[in-house]
């Protein structure tokens, strides 16, 4: 008879002393008594990866997240084996490994401050369940710490004292705290003394985050599989950081067309083809701006993807067309089931190149989504990516739809209890064959892909525009996103105005939510105060779900269609600022919207405000959140600034009262701003421009600002067909310097600027346009402060008295 046959329940496994190590170019292999290996890589001066093993050899590397384009290289790099650890020096960082147990600290290059140190470190426990370990790492957190990032979690911005989940779940109706929800985004930036770090955890399976709930000084995060393997990312400005994890999670690889940055309007669902007319030529009608116009699942053939349904769509070509002259570009819903249907010819040709997502043993994964019985691709599989986005030729190439909205791609599965696949479903993973369970958190993201693969082919010479809404890191790189099914209610708003915020500091700026809320019905008031919001959202959609009534703009009293109007043509006037702020996205990976906490760290009060945030580098919003509000408390940041309703100066450092009636939503611009604003259009592209208006806000100091433009679609502005103004503006008590710096070879169809000056100090008694005087009289200046100027100057003086 055997005995003795139960496994050892061994718990937390730690690593023991450090036996030897080994370089290798920019990596340090350090090896422990029981074959634990730390394989330390230097990316950047300010960037380190710490990936361990706990059997002696790594498995092959292999990242979803991490982008080709990443920037590499550093400056330095010194090791020196001390008594009790190897310290490892960049120019920016030193770090040191303890010798008797494979510990972390790392300390400022400048000042050799301490920034960031191992509590328990590495360890991790074996999984008898499923093999492989569950591996885990915890930190000292140290007093006054703040936590921000993760995603899309609803919670206030400051994540301290909290924990957290990352498994993609489809969650209709969440609510404030729901965790986790949509997105699986394993980042976080700490904050402490004035320095930020990241830390990137690179693992895909479900894994947790501690921010000192469970031991108040003891950060930790850990997952259910894979590797320990987390890159450290210092600022120590929080900017930088976030800057610096978007460059090695991918930037998004091309600015969108302008017209995806205007109005869209979605509903589930318009139709038939009458219904969608009617939308669209109300709008047109009451010349409320609107450049999209999305079918959701009803313009299907019984919800089979890439089908129409005929009866409701006779002739979609024609119909794509016809709104497209009207200015509205057709946007399209496309989810990952695929009907089990012998006669469906996208079923077929899957089931016959075995592209279906398959359980353990065998059978296909079937489970239930709108067409009811499905199969599901598998799109971690290259071969099934590739034929995933020729599907898309017919929809973009022929029919002439423009955008492809990705849902229930976390995958959802309804009427099962987990809400997906189980766990044992196969996966390709591009090689590295695995289970859902490492899988899931991607499958969204590499749905989007093979959709952004195709959108972009067949769109071409146009860019493309994909809306997804799973994702993981890295997503940023195809998509847009938003924030899922929310709900018509004031909580909501908070919530919509947090996910923003928070998607923006974690690599994720082209993001919104639907505006209204999409379950339940907003009143006039709410859906007022939503749109307010919404216009600083760089993705400004009303979506609502169809059983419940109306959501347009219209859809409520006169009062509140004019206030609506009204915020959606603000928003596009304000299209060439968020178009400069998102080229500075693309380029340097800058979040276009900024909490406080990122505009200035070093103030405390701003690591707790959720509220207010900064659109771009110079307007300040605060949106109202509750009813029946003439107005609220906000924290101006420190600095001058304008309220740009009333031209008032504030300074800022603190909280203040600011009126806000039902048709004001707390605007700001900083001091020394100047700001571009077009002229209002229905759509973009309706009008050719001729005239841009700069709105130049006085400061006793030095301000820069930026305007970039190109062709608005296409790639030439690759190719340095683009058009880059820096506006240094210069001011003194009595007197005012705007001196242009114009790079790129594109130029811009407009020829002349109209210069409106706010908040000068002084009246004004001489100006000078490139060291020439020009007549008081042919500029109206002390009448409304405005002058029309070619906008191939390169400086403006103003002398007052």
């Amino acid at each position: 008879m055997i005995v003795n046959t139960e496994l050892e329940n061994k718990g937390n496994l730690f690593p023991s002393k450090i036996i030897s190590y080994k370089k290798d170019v920019d990596t340090f292999y350090f090896t422990t008594d029981n074959d634990v290996v730390l394989a330390l890589t230097i990316l950047r001066d300010s960037v380190i990866r710490f990936r361990y093993t706990t059997t002696g050899t790594f498995e092959k590397d292999f990242s979803y997240a991490i982008t080709k384009h990443a920037s590499k290289g550093y400056n330095k790099l010194e090791i020196e084996e001390e008594a009790e650890s190897y310290k490892i020096t960049t120019s920016k960082l030193i770090c040191h490994i303890k010798k008797d147990n494979l510990k972390v600290y790392i300390f400022d290059a400048k000042d050799h401050k301490l920034i960031n140190e191992d509590e328990l470190g590495f360890h991790w426990e074996e999984s008898y369940e499923y093999g492989g370990n569950i591996v885990k790492m915890s930190k000292t957190s140290h007093d006054g710490e703040s936590f921000f990032g993760l995603g899309d979690k609803p919670v206030e911005l400051n994540l301290k004292g909290k924990r957290f989940e990352n498994w993609v779940t489809d969650s209709y109706a969440y609510g404030k705290g729901t965790d986790p929800i949509y997105k699986a985004i394993p980042f976080y930036t700490g904050l402490h003394n004035k320095k930020a770090y990241g830390i990137f955890f690179d693992n895909s399976f479900r894994s947790y985050f501690d921010f000192c709930q469970e031991r108040r000084n003891v950060t930790s995060f850990w997952a259910q599989g894979g590797e320990m393997n987390y890159y450290f990312i210092y600022g120590p400005k929080m900017e930088d950081v976030v800057a610096n994890y978007t460059d090695l999670t991918g930037k998004p690889q091309q600015l969108p067309p302008l017209w995806a940055l205007g109005f869209h309007q979605c509903k589930w669902s318009y139709y038939p083809e009458s219904k969608v007319k009617e939308i669209t030529s109300k709008f047109r009608e009451l010349k409320i701006p609107c450049d999209a116009i999305y079918l959701d699942i009803d313009y299907m053939d019984g919800f089979r993807c890439f089908t129409w349904d005929k009866t409701h769509f006779p002739d979609p070509k024609r119909m794509v067309k016809e709104l497209l002259d009207d200015g509205f570009k057709t946007v399209v819903i496309i989810d990952p089931g695929i009907k089990i249907d012998k006669d469906y010819s996208v079923f077929t040709e899957a089931l016959e190149k075995d592209y279906f997502c398959k359980r353990a043993d065998g059978p296909y994964m079937k489970g239930k989504v709108w067409p009811g019985e499905c199969y599901f691709p598998d799109f971690t599989n290259k071969e099934v990516r590739d034929w995933w986005s020729d599907l898309y030729r017919e929809l973009i190439e022929d029919i002439g739809v423009k955008g492809v909205w990705n849902d229930m791609n976390e995958p959802a599965v309804m009427e099962v209890p987990n809400k997906t696949f189980p766990d044992d479903v196969r996966h390709e993973y591009d090689g590295n064959r695995c289970s859902h369970r490492k899988a899931h958190n991607v499958y969204g993201m590499q749905m989007a892909r093979a959709t952004y693969q195709g959108v972009k082919k067949f769109a071409y010479p146009k860019r493309p525009f994909v809306i997804t809404r799973a994702a993981y890191s890295g997503t940023q790189r195809y998509t847009s996103t938003w924030t899922g099914d929310n709900v018509a209610t004031w909580e909501h708003l908070w919530i919509a105005n947090i996910q923003a915020q928070r998607l923006a500091m974690s690599g994720f700026s082209f993001a919104g939510s639907d505006i209204g809320g999409f379950a339940e019905q907003p009143q006039g008031e709410l859906f007022t105060r939503w749109i307010q919001l919404g216009i600083f959202h760089p993705f400004f959609r009303v979506h609502s779900s169809g059983d419940h009534g109306n959501q347009e703009p219209w859809a409520f009293d006169e009062d509140v269609t004019n206030i609506v109007r009204k915020y959606i043509e603000l928003r596009y006037k304000l299209l060439p600022y968020l178009y400069t702020t998102f080229w500075k996205y693309v380029e340097e990976g800058i979040p276009m919207l900024k909490s406080l906490v990122i505009f200035d760290q070093e103030d405390v009060h701003t690591h707790y405000r959720s509220d207010e945030f900064v659109f771009g580098d110079h307007i300040l919003v605060c949106p109202i959140l509750e009813p029946n509000a003439r107005g609220r408390r906000m924290f101006i940041p420190r600095g001058e600034w304008f309220n740009m309703w009333t031209d008032q100066q504030v300074s800022g450092g603190k909280e203040m009262w600011v009126d806000a009636d039902i048709e004001t939503i707390p605007i700001f611009v900083k001091a020394g701003a100047i700001i571009p604003l077009y002229p209002v259009q229905q759509y973009v592209g309706e009008l050719e421009i001729v005239e841009v208006t700069l709105d130049v806000y006085y400061k006793n100091g030095k301000e820069t600002s930026t305007l970039f433009d190109d062709a608005h679609d296409g790639y030439d502005y690759t190719k340095g067909r683009y058009s880059l103004r820096t506006f240094k503006l210069t001011g003194k008590t009595d007197e005012l310097i705007i001196q242009q710096h114009k790079e790129g070879k594109f130029d811009a169809g407009y020829q002349r600027f109209k210069v409106k000056f706010r908040g000068l100090p002084f009246t004004v008694s001489r100006i000078e346009v490139d060291n020439e005087d020009i007549a008081l009289s042919d500029v109206k200046m002390n009448g409304d402060n405005t002058m029309i100027i070619d906008k191939n100057f390169s400086q403006i003086h103003i002398f007052g008295h």
